[in-house]
């Protein structure tokens, strides 16, 4: 999608609609924020205080269970309890609570500045990389780094390398190590080390900030990996008890990790070029950029729930500081207006969107134009001509690139 700056009208998914259109919509989005915040009061306050209260009590009654996990029902028992509790932590509280979604309370426990997370990224590193920057730069190619994370190619504009190949598996390891992965994104970490072999030092800002993560990780890993096992060695569950919570850790960080690919990877979910945003990018336009940037996951309310009702991924873009329990209530709302303006409202069931994001991931982990244009009788001549791009020079790489590109674009005018 572009956002011309000094041209009439808009191009892409579009380009059927006016600036005074685009204005237009901003309103009445800004309409329905205002009517949320109008009326937040008891009956959302008590929504989160039982949320945090659920998951309390399942994290420690859990925790109690794994005390008698050399017992295989206790250790099912007290596995999935807290693989869940840890999931609520980080979803529905720990997400929401640090986007400052409950700060109007004024509750000096339940608000963005003094909360912290069950996971490796410090509160204050993830505000910064994910509040400041991901919903400033959505889906924007080279600024969002949430999109791809900066290991993978997740645009067709962005050139294709042989390492390329090799992003179906590093997706494949972040999801499992996916707090890790986190917590290194939010530091930038592919950044300081590239800026390191041109022999820039990171600055004393970074270096604080490191210190600070490489803490927080001690200390969740001694309370995982230490502190609970050795206390279940009163009862002879020490091993099992290291097992249960690496599992939950595992459970959460594939969980998560499903869940944000199904926010913004989907096939059919937009990209953006920096180029084509304008400097004065209006409301409107920002919100339009959200709505087509993100996609949503249809499902039952424990499924919302689960997801820190990230499953509205386009209702908490669109409002990212309105409470999360709100989302469900405004959807048919703004349903309304992608259908009024012409949209595409992106939403469909968790295995379907999964499939999608993971499709799109291995897609553009091969040339353009590779996948569409393969069939099973050209196969074999396919991958010869992949293996001569990764081995060859530069020129046959391009000419090859090409091949690929003319290719698949003939394979879909004969699918038209």
């Amino acid at each position: 999608m572009t956002i011309a700056p000094d041209a009439p009208a808009y191009t892409g998914p579009i380009a059927h609609l006016t600036r005074e259109d685009v204005e237009q919509l901003g309103r009445e989005l800004d309409a329905i924020r205002q009517e949320v915040i109008d009326t937040r009061g008891e009956r959302d306050a008590a929504y989160i205080h039982k949320v945090i209260k659920v998951q309390r009590s399942l994290e420690l009654g859990s925790r109690a269970v794994l005390l008698a996990s050399i017992f295989p029902p206790a250790f099912v028992v007290g596995t999935v309890g807290l693989s869940i509790a840890k999931i609520l932590d980080n979803m529905e509280i720990g997400h929401n609570i640090m986007h400052g979604q409950w700060d109007w309370m004024r509750d000096p426990k339940i608000h963005s500045t003094v909360w912290e997370w069950d996971n490796a990224s410090t509160a204050e590193g993830w505000k910064h990389s994910h509040n400041e920057l991901h919903h400033t730069y959505t889906n924007i190619v080279g600024k969002d780094n949430d999109l791809g994370w900066g290991i993978m190619r997740v645009d067709e504009e962005q050139p294709w390398t042989p390492s390329s190949l090799f992003q179906p598996a590093m997706n494949f390891i972040n999801m499992c190590i996916f707090e890790y992965g986190i917590a290194a994104y939010d530091l930038e970490l592919g950044r300081v080390l590239r800026q390191k072999k041109k022999g820039r030092r990171p600055s004393a800002e970074w270096e604080m900030a490191a210190k600070k993560t490489v803490a927080k990780i001690r200390r969740q890993a001694f309370k995982d990996y230490v502190a609970h096992p050795l206390l279940s060695m009163i009862a002879l569950s020490g091993p099992t008890t290291l097992v249960a919570n690496l599992t939950a850790n595992f459970v959460r960080n594939v969980w998560t990790h499903s869940v944000i690919m199904c926010g913004h990877f989907p096939e059919g979910v937009e990209t953006f070029e920096l180029k084509d945003i304008p400097e004065d990018e209006g409301r409107g336009d920002w919100y339009v950029r959200q709505m087509l940037g993100s996609a949503n996951i249809s499902g039952s309310k424990l499924l919302h729930i689960m997801t820190g009702n990230l499953s509205h991924q386009i209702e908490h873009h669109i409002f990212p500081d309105l409470p999360s329990n709100r989302y469900a209530e405004i959807a048919p709302k703004v349903r309304a207006l992608f259908d009024k303006y012409g949209l595409n409202y992106h939403t469909a069931p968790m295995p379907q969107q999964v499939a999608s994001a993971w499709h799109k991931v291995l897609r553009l982990s091969l040339p353009n134009g590779f996948m569409e244009s393969t069939n099973v009788r050209n196969a074999p001549s396919q991958l010869g001509k992949l293996v001569k791009a990764v081995r060859g020079d530069n020129r046959t790489r391009r000419r090859i690139l090409k091949e690929f590109e003319a290719a698949g674009a003939a394979s879909i005018g004969t699918a038209v």
